[in-house]
């Protein structure tokens, strides 16, 4: 009796160590209609473009406050401790302020011409992260004139490649 009892024991083991080996399958979840209504809001591009800038420039303002207050004073020496704040106070300001524009801008340009291109193509794909690093980083640059504007275009969109790998957002 024993052996069979062994024989069947050993049955249920395998039994039930294959039914454990089978991955578990889980039911399709549709989206309500709240998730539907905020995807097509998120799906505006000018909805994401604004929101990008807004998050750009936040993130420009506070990269601006802590560069600001890495700035020391030409004449620190001669400065009291109440002017030496001052200073940094007035240069953390300084550059929050100009960081927070320049990220602002690059923002909602990068993702508003992401955006566009992807709809006019209707694919998701690097080759939308490679025009609007370009368009992007030519117009940050624009001001340095044509050259400056084509090495901003090759580099902003390099680098834009370079994260979307890093990432890999579009495989």
């Amino acid at each position: 009796m024993s052996a069979t009892n062994s024989e069947g024991d050993s049955k249920n083991e395998a039994a039930s160590s294959s039914e454990a080996e089978q991955p578990q399958i889980k039911g399709i979840r549709m989206p309500t209609m709240e998730e539907i209504r905020a995807q097509e809001v998120w799906d505006n591009c000018a909805v994401r473009s604004v929101v990008s800038g807004v998050m750009g420039g936040g993130l420009g303002l506070f990269m601006g406050l802590f560069l600001g207050a890495l700035d020391n004073p030409i004449m620190q020496d001669q400065m009291t401790g109440r002017q030496q704040f001052v200073y940094t106070a007035k240069q953390m300001g300084q550059r929050s302020w100009g960081s927070a524009k320049a990220f602002a801008v690059m923002g909602f340009v990068f993702s508003a011409v992401e955006c566009v291109v992807e709809k006019a193509r209707a694919k998701h794909d690097t080759t939308n992260t490679v025009v609007a690093g370009c368009v992007t980083g030519g117009t940050m640059s624009a001001r340095g004139g044509p050259k400056a504007a084509c090495a901003g275009c090759a580099g902003f969109a390099a680098f834009s490649v370079l994260i979307e790998k890093f990432f890999e957002r579009h495989t």
